[in-house]
């Protein structure tokens, strides 16, 4: 079979936690252990978040008294790629080592710093919904929100950076990860969603690909992958056990199977459960006979038997 899987930022840096490197690798060596299982048995293309990572920079670029201006998010973000790219084809590798009892197995991971094509026009520009960054009280947000010009939002039991996450059109280096899957490699790309660019109108019919400032949702973007590269499945990992029916109340319960078109006629936040939602419905209505699952990390090998998580079909 041929599977993506979207990481979430959240279960590469757990909410609150110290953004220290080497509690990220920790986390990522987790990762790793669980996708080099399914690596053994099958075609892996590996996405993942960078809300927490992207949201660190942008404080630092935003702090470097050295800078005239912040970096912008393209810029950040394929930072945040090359980083945890790095990361995770290491621990990858490594695991397969290990699994192989010290010889190298021969199916080697490759991070590709990849571009996610935008509309320029997209309306996202003008609501600001993706989570960047840590998580702030009411007054410090409100604070950090008048000296810098920020949105936030709510986020759970706290407030949280948000900028604009426009629909990713196209993935620029798409011909590249075909090759590379072809060549046998596990691929590790659009982290972040990709670096969101645009075609720039530069005069005479000229149109070139600038850099724009949001951060693409990794999960369309992993959807978005996973129909362009024909995939068989599309799981989203993260750190709850799938899609809550009535989540967070007293009465709430966990959808373990659902069709596209129920999951479509419920509503979901926008800036976390909501491009899930949207991510896999469109994979799965877009490609009869597959399927995609939202689950735990850990239970990764269980997704994708469908014993476990919220597993979508398209009818």
């Amino acid at each position: 079979m041929r599977v993506v899987v979207a990481l979430g930022g959240n279960a590469l840096l757990a909410r609150g936690e110290q953004p220290d490197a080497s509690a990220q690798e920790h986390r990522v060596q987790t990762a790793a252990a669980a996708l080099t299982r399914l690596a053994r048995d099958h075609e892996l293309v590996v996405t993942h978040g960078n809300g927490p990572q992207v949201g660190l920079l942008a404080l630092e670029s935003a702090a470097d008294p050295l800078l005239a201006h912040p970096y912008p998010f393209d810029v950040l973000t394929a930072q945040t790629e090359g980083m945890i790219g790095y990361w995770l084809a290491q621990a990858l590798d490594n695991a397969s080592i290990d699994a192989a009892v010290g010889s190298f197995p021969g199916r080697s991971a490759v991070a590709l710093i990849t571009r996610t094509i935008v509309d320029p026009d997209d309306p996202a520009f003008g609501r600001p919904t993706k989570f960047v960054g840590p998580v702030y009280s009411r007054e410090q947000a409100s604070d950090l929100g008048r000296r810098s010009g920020w949105n936030f939002s709510r986020d759970g039991d706290g407030w949280r950076r948000v900028v604009p996450s426009p629909q990713p059109v196209s993935i620029w280096e798409l011909a590249d990860i075909r090759q590379l899957l072809g060549a046998g490699r596990t691929v590790i790309c659009a982290g972040g969603g990709g670096v969101s660019v645009a075609y720039a109108d530069e005069g005479s019919g000229v149109h070139r690909l600038r850099g724009v400032e949001a951060v693409v949702d990794k999960d369309l973007t992993a959807s978005l992958l996973a129909r362009e590269l024909s995939a068989d499945a599309l799981l989203l990992l993260t750190d709850i056990d799938g899609v809550y029916r009535d989540f967070g109340t007293a009465g709430q319960q966990l959808i373990r199977h659902a069709s596209a078109q129920e999951l479509r006629s419920r509503t979901f936040p926008a800036g976390s459960m909501g491009p899930k939602i949207d991510g896999v419905c469109s994979f799965v209505e877009a490609r009869p006979g597959t399927f995609a699952g939202i689950g735990r990390l850990d239970e990764a090998e269980d997704l994708l038997a469908r014993r476990s998580g919220t597993i979508v079909s398209p009818g």
